[in-house]
């Protein structure tokens, strides 16, 4: 009970100040009409409950599946096994991303079939499954995260290039994407699986990170591969708006009911057939271990169920009202609302969760997962009032943002170190979650469609690359500070000689 009662303060701490937010807005610059103020306090008991049960989910069945998976592909010690397991759950994983397949469907409609959501998915999954296990093959042969990150973004870059902007920006939204509820703990589990068996101490700190940021990159050079076989010169379509704004409070849940239990299903069934195979032919849990791990995994179908149901019918309509009720009202205003959406709304980000609790454990408080919050918190602030510049001003590109941004990302890699490397990348990855890709990204669409001079389109896809780059900076330079700590602490206490 001590567990559940830790969780839900955890949660109604993170999603309160989304709340507050929005009702600050609609007592000031752009009051809610109808029912939408109604569906939104619905839709917020509804995340609370769902990821507070989710997160005690992912406790008892993610995680540990991860970690009793990676840990055997490490202690056969044999690379085919590993490279051919992670590459079947590298794939399997990307598959059941929830976010994944809302970009999908986006790309499908607003190109009019010529990027189909299926060969979507399937680019991404299998650039991911390749990065995946690269990324865990690093960490058995101890390469650096560093090269490793230098070679990806490297061929990354040139690839950009030759890329339209309109695949550039889809290329580096899918890397967010692809990091999401499902994705981030079963990665960071397996990591730690892997890690766990191979090194002990500190060596091992080092190594439980990366591979989220690592496998992120594998989703930008699947696309951006696919944009040049298929050599497409121009993307023109508008992003697809929301159907609910008709309908009465409990008629928008249950449109959202079938869309959502499927989602969810595709999101959790694979990982779970998966692992009744795996422990019926090899692991064979004792009985207590895998009764927690399937109850778990009711929790956790439970749990994101009702998350993404509050999230799509209780958010999506009211960020995207709200978006153009203040561009229309005062469209400067848009950047200070922008970072302050992105400042609170990376709190109620379930894959955030879970990482900044596996940071504390695995440093064993030594970075302390309240100051990962905040950090997060200012860098997603920051990028979605970029991105709202960039929808105010016609003449701002998206690799204006990207170029110099993870082209600095790059640079501090060498000055910054090792653990935070990986934490930062891992960041960028599970900042770019379903309230991201929903909530924040409708509130940019509404702005976009009140604004002259943007376009739909452009200025909605983009930003969840953006969202996506800057925890990657402000997570290292938290990592700078840590190293000037720790260098001015060893100062002081040596002795005087």
């Amino acid at each position: 009970m001590s567990v559940l009662t830790e969780k839900f303060k955890e949660v109604v701490g993170s999603v309160l100040p989304i709340a507050l937010l929005v009702i600050v807005l609609h007592l000031t610059v752009a009051p809610l009409e109808g029912d939408l103020l109604i569906k939104f306090f619905i839709g917020t008991a509804v995340i609370i409950i769902g990821l507070t049960i989710f997160l005690i989910g992912v406790d008892q069945s993610v995680r540990p599946i991860g970690q009793h998976m990676g840990g055997w592909m490490t202690k056969k010690g044999k690379l085919t096994i590993l490279i051919i397991g992670a590459l079947l759950l590298g794939f399997v994983i990307s598959v059941a991303e929830p976010d994944l397949h809302i970009l999908a469907n986006e790309v499908e409609a607003v190109t009019d079939s010529i990027i189909p959501a299926l060969l979507m998915v399937f680019v991404v999954s299998v650039g991911i499954a390749i990065m995946m296990t690269i990324g865990l093959v690093r960490t058995v042969f101890d390469w650096s995260i560093r090269t490793v990150l230098l070679v990806a973004y490297a061929v990354i870059g040139v690839l950009s290039i030759f890329a339209i902007p309109e695949i550039l920006a889809i290329a580096f939204d899918a890397s967010g994407a692809t990091t999401g509820a499902m994705t981030v703990p079963f990665m960071l589990a397996l990591l730690l699986g892997v890690s766990s068996i191979k090194k002990n101490g500190r060596a091992s700190e080092d190594d439980s990170f990366g591979l989220v940021g690592t496998a992120s990159t594998g989703a930008i050079l699947g696309v951006l591969v696919l944009g040049l076989i298929m050599g497409v010169d121009r993307l023109d379509g508008d992003l697809p708006q929301g159907e609910l704004q008709h309908l009465g409070i409990g008629e928008t849940f249950a449109a959202e009911v079938p869309a959502v239990l499927g989602t969810t299903l595709l999101a959790l069934v694979p990982i779970f057939v998966i692992f009744l195979i795996f422990n019926f032919v090899k692991l064979k849990l004792k009985r207590n271990s895998f009764r927690r791990i399937m109850i778990g995994g009711v929790f956790s179908f439970a749990g994101l169920f009702l998350f993404l149901l509050g999230v799509n019918a209780g958010f999506m309509e009211v960020g995207s009202y709200l978006g153009g009720a203040v561009a229309l009202r005062n469209p400067a205003l848009v950047v200070f609302i922008g970072f302050l959406l992105g400042f609170v709304t990376i709190l109620a980000e379930p894959a955030v969760h879970v990482l900044t609790n596996q940071i504390e454990d695995v440093t064993a408080g030594y970075v302390p997962r309240k100051t990962v919050f905040l950090t997060l918190s200012i860098g997603v602030g920051v990028a979605v009032a970029l991105s709202m510049l960039r929808t105010l001003v016609p003449e701002i590109q998206l690799w204006h943002y990207l170029l110099p941004g993870f082209g600095l990302g790059i640079i501090m890699m060498y000055f910054t170190p090792t653990l935070f490397v990986g934490m930062a990348y891992d960041s960028g990855g599970v900042a770019s979650g379903p309230m991201t890709a929903t909530f924040i990204l409708a509130f940019a669409n509404g702005v976009a469609s009140a604004v002259p001079t943007a376009d739909v389109m452009i200025d909605g896809f983009g930003m969840i690359a953006i969202v996506a780059m800057t925890p990657i900076i402000a997570i290292q330079i938290l990592g700078m500070i840590f190293k000037y700590k720790q260098r001015k602490k060893e100062k002081t206490s040596d002795p005087v000689s």
